[in-house]
């Protein structure tokens, strides 16, 4: 491609030719400040704040935009530049609502934190302020409008990363604005819930619906037996909302905070990842040997499975029965566990943490019900918890490490590895493989599987069965994999389909930034941890063999199927095609 050597404040930099001057400005070292830009993403340069000088040019230039040429001399500090992104800001500013210390985002906002850095103390400016415009239609995502700084960030991420568009661009000028498509609420589109553009958003416009208080107030009623279970991606994320590195792995001390929050039962997820791991390859295994539909797709994302129900309901059949970890968690707590503490299911509420917002409206869903009761009462995102730590006082990175309780806390490695793409296809190899095979695995690591590339595939040989498998993560990808099965060019048995880039380590509801890097370093954590628990296979969990000695009986049998299975439906692209609401 060959290299571009040019200046940006006195430092000589080489990059690739095709290259911006705000990608040459980061290799040299050289911050330049930023709105709209999402690298990887997006780069429109509509917000002007990543302007910079270009010795021979006039004006000034938008960096993420700009092309780098031979001998160029850029400029990033000058005094007309400082003062260009300070009015620019106090113009965002200016018809902003004042609102940090109530908003969702403060001390985590990248507009807040933008005017400190650039020494903001008064808006010269007086704009527009809008009226209150809040959508809390949508289950899992709120947007206030009144405070979109129009980056186009969430549109962007909506439409070329999760191939969605449920959001777009509305009218033209001063009247610009986001808005869900067709301009109606958002909870009338076709929409996957994913929270991603609240992960792309710099502000608080867009939010997930706070359920802390709804936990506290259990937590205080005597009469309710109040159980909780986090998801296997919270473990490796949560450190991050208290302080702690990126990649912080914290399983121990989030036992013993849960335990000091007031917490009667210490569950996890991860012990139900391991059951499904049992009647998701029992139903592979079933499919493979009697003509079933091929390919399984999996079902643990309740973001894909309404992305699925909108835009490619005839795919379906294919999915697994099987429902999310959490929700077969949520069916034994309210029927086997409380049978052994003598509760009714009624008296028992279950709290998911979770690192997913489409998990808010999953728990909603009439399918979820098989204990007779809504199976799982609330969910919260990783920083919904990270909330409840820091309103309870919690110093949690000096905690000690705790335990999970019996019998719904045991899990292994397996179970773990669910968090990051790839997981629940190696955790399934792991199991199919020494079922079908009858003896152990001589490498349980499928590293094949494993990574943040888009779509992965690999082929693994069971004493001479072929078994196709495909991994994909982010829904624009999955796309690609769909499109490929229904022309015929996908020739695959098994496919894992995760609704957030990277996986649930990068769900919409995980600590925000959350970009290539932090997504990263979380996959790692994940799998050192893995390789540290004493049983890394699902079918090796002794909870998960007790609980079917007591209780399921068998894989796939009826006791199962009633609580750990389910169905889905068509939605259509509209809401008037809704099937599921009819």
């Amino acid at each position: 491609m060959g290299n571009v050597n040019l200046t940006i404040d006195g430092r000589a930099v080489s990059v690739d030719k095709g290259s911006t001057v705000l990608e040459a400005a980061r290799k040299a070292g050289v911050r330049i400040p930023t709105l709209c830009y999402l690298e990887n993403v997006q780069a429109i340069g509509a917000c002007r704040m990543c302007i910079v000088e270009v010795q021979g040019k006039r004006g000034l230039h938008a960096s993420c935009v700009l092309p780098v040429e031979e001998g160029m001399v850029v400029n990033t500090n000058t005094a007309m530049v400082r003062t260009a992104r300070k009015a620019v800001m106090e113009l965002i500013l200016s018809n902003h609502p004042f609102e940090c210390l109530t908003c969702v985002r403060n001390l985590n906002c990248e507009l807040q934190r933008l005017a400190e850095e650039l020494g903001v103390r008064q808006v010269r400016f007086q704009g527009a302020n809008p009226e209150t415009c809040i959508d809390d239609s949508n289950p899992s995502v709120i947007r206030d409008q009144r405070k979109c700084i129009l980056c186009r960030r969430c549109v962007t991420v909506c439409k070329e990363i999760q191939g969605v568009s449920a959001l777009g661009m509305v009218n033209r000028g001063f009247e610009t604005r986001v808005a869900a498509a067709g301009d109606v609420p958002l909870g009338e589109v076709a929409c996957a819930l994913c929270g991603q553009c609240i992960q792309a958003c710099p502000v608080g416009a867009l939010y997930e619906p706070d359920k802390t208080g709804e936990v506290w107030r259990a937590l205080a009623d005597p009469n309710k037996h109040v159980v909780v279970q986090p998801a296997p991606a919270i473990r490796v994320a949560l450190g991050e909302e208290v302080g702690m590195p990126v990649g912080s792995v914290v399983t121990g001390k989030m036992a013993t905070a849960l335990r000091m929050m007031g917490f009667d039962a210490i569950f996890d997820t991860d012990f139900a990842a391991d059951l499904t791991i049992i009647e998701e390859g029992h139903e592979l295994l079933h499919r493979m040997q009697n003509g079933g539909v091929l390919p399984m797709i999996t079902s643990c994302s309740p973001g894909w499975i309404k992305f699925c129900e909108h835009f490619y309901p005839d795919l379906l059949p294919n999915l697994s029965t099987c429902k999310s970890p959490h929700e077969m968690l949520g069916a034994l707590a309210k029927s086997y566990y409380a049978e052994k503490i003598g509760k009714k299911p009624e008296d028992i509420f279950v709290v998911s943490i979770m690192p997913c917002t489409a998990k808010k409206f999953e728990v909603e869903r009439p399918e979820m019900a098989s204990s007779g009761q809504q199976d799982v009462d609330v969910v919260l995102t990783t920083r919904e918890l990270g909330r409840m730590i820091r309103e309870a006082g919690i110093d949690f990175p000096n905690l000690e490490d705790g335990e999970f309780d019996a019998p719904l806390g045991i899990s292994t490695g397996a179970a773990l590895i669910f968090g990051a793409s790839g997981g629940v296809m190696e955790a399934a190899l792991r199991t199919v493989y020494e079922v079908v095979a009858k003896e152990p695995l001589a490498n349980i690591d499928f590293c094949d599987v494993r990574g943040l590339e888009g779509v992965k595939e690999a082929t693994v040989d069971i004493k001479g069965t072929k078994v196709r498998v495909a991994v994909t993560n982010g829904l624009a990808n999955a796309r690609k994999v769909l499109d490929a099965i229904k022309d015929g060019t996908g020739k695959w048995d098994f496919i894992e389909i995760m609704a957030c880039p990277g996986g649930c380590i990068g769900g919409g509801g995980q600590p925000q930034p959350t970009n290539a890097e932090v997504r990263k370093l979380r996959m790692e954590a994940t799998y050192r941890a893995d390789c540290d628990m004493p049983i890394r296979k699902s079918h090796e969990n002794p909870g998960i063999k007790k609980l079917y000695d007591e209780f399921l009986i068998e894989p796939l049998g009826e006791k199962s199927h009633h609580l750990l299975h389910t169905h889905y439906c068509e939605r259509g692209k509209y809401q008037e095609e809704n099937k599921c609401c009819k």
